[in-house]
């Protein structure tokens, strides 16, 4: 029994362990997201003081705001994933089952033996 207990604490221990990184990798995708649009917002503060550029500026930051988010939306949707998976192989499950795993037409290919002479490949 000492054994099993041990067991379950280490698994309690690396599932926390798991939410801890995940909550600093979400933080850290914050910051960097922040510094990000700090750094990509002040050539555009100078080009929107220049009337002829106003407008063109108006949409580079839409562009430019639009694709800064998405990027890490993608890193904090990705680490969420991670930190899930992670979680299920604590747990002993598997996300989807093995077989699943490589599309039918790999796992055939894998499996399959060529049986005609042409099906063999040519000696090198």
């Amino acid at each position: 029994m000492s054994s099993s207990k041990n067991t379950k604490n280490v698994k309690a221990d690396l599932r926390k362990l798991a939410d801890v990184v995940q909550r600093e990798v979400d933080a850290g995708a914050n910051t960097a997201e922040e510094i990000h649009r700090s750094i990509a917002r002040m050539p555009l503060e100078v080009f929107a003081k220049l009337d002829i550029f106003e407008q063109a500026t108006k949409e580079v930051r839409k562009v430019q705001d639009t694709s800064i988010g998405a990027i890490y939306d993608l890193i904090r949707k990705v680490n969420h994933e991670v930190a899930a998976l992670a979680k299920e192989l604590l747990d002993g499950r598997e996300s989807r089952p093995k077989a699943a795993k490589r599309p039918a037409a790999k796992r055939a290919a894998a499996t399959k033996k060529p049986t005609a002479p042409s099906e063999r490949a040519a000696p090198l």
